[in-house]
């Protein structure tokens, strides 16, 4: 009788992720407690964090973001971007939804489901207009996605909020509203405040990425760089990640705990935002 050989399986997604990323879920929502507790708890926290700022960039979560985005940026292999840049379906789809769908969808849903609260409206619809700089990419990075495409399109976004945003917030707080007989508001922004923020909380990673993949192929190989220094820095996206989460949950703690209402109200929009966008890019993306 002759042996049968069986080629182990392949590993799954989850087979792939760590312990600390296998568990991110929990790890998130001990962050979201931790910070609410301290907002909670520690009088005058939230002002200290907030006064920790250099014109109006708050330094532990210009931190955070910067510790979190570094990791997942010296994964991307630069050397093969042009064969994203090639995909026109992809760079025009990408924009379709994010600049097209997504602050349409974001307007309906503001006034549908909070007309009585302006203030709240508003921000959702502002929510709406600024595209993910930071989270987009370790989530993708999570998933396994393609790191090449997600630099690329996060890029292209950015470029195209520094352009529109102060336009399109015109035309969905001002204009749109105007022509359905709906409550008129305005937003004072600029351009260079927007490209400022996309300088530094992408300039700044990106560059830093680029450099250590440069540098580090370039004098030890990228067999090292890729089996040693990576691993090395992986985990240091996830620290950063739940920094973020603490710090930015501790300056809004007292406020999120003290009106569970409106918390609950403001999630169903963006929820429904959420859920009804990622479904479209997913038919979208299995379409094309």
């Amino acid at each position: 009788m002759s042996d049968t050989l069986v080629s182990p399986a392949a590993p799954t997604v989850a087979g792939k992720l760590s312990t600390l990323d296998r568990f991110l879920p929990v790890w998130i929502g001990v962050a979201m407690a931790a910070g609410l507790l301290l907002g909670r708890w520690i009088p005058g926290l939230n002002t200290a964090l907030e006064s920790v700022q250099v014109d109006g960039i708050s330094l532990p979560i210009a931190l955070g973001l910067l510790i979190m985005m570094y990791p997942v940026l010296t994964k991307v292999r630069y050397d093969r971007l042009d064969t994203v840049t090639a995909d026109r379906k992809l760079l025009i789809s990408s924009l379709v939804l994010n600049w097209v769908l997504g602050p349409a969808l974001m307007f309906a849903l503001a006034w549908l489901l909070l007309p009585d609260l302006p203030e709240y409206r508003t921000g959702l619809i502002i929510v709406g207009l600024a595209r993910c700089i930071a989270m987009v990419i370790i989530w993708n990075d999570l998933a396994c996605g393609d790191r090449e495409a997600a630099a690329v399109l996060v890029a292209l976004n950015s470029i195209f909020q520094v352009l529109m945003f102060a336009v399109l917030g015109w035309f969905y707080l001002s204009v749109l509203p105007g022509w359905l007989g709906l409550e008129q508001t305005t937003i004072s922004t600029s351009p260079w405040q927007i490209a400022k923020s996309v300088l530094i909380f992408l300039g700044i990673p990106l560059l830093a990425g680029y450099l250590s993949r440069r540098i580090g192929e370039k004098t030890k190989g990228r067999d090292w760089y890729e089996t040693r220094y990576l691993p090395k820095v992986g985990p240091w996206a996830l620290y950063g990640l739940l920094f973020t989460i603490v710090i930015l949950f501790a300056l809004q703690g007292d406020q999120i705990t003290s009106r569970p209402w409106d918390v609950a109200r403001i999630a169903v929009p963006l929820l429904a935002y959420f859920a009804l966008m990622w479904g479209g890019g997913y038919l979208l993306g299995a379409a094309m």
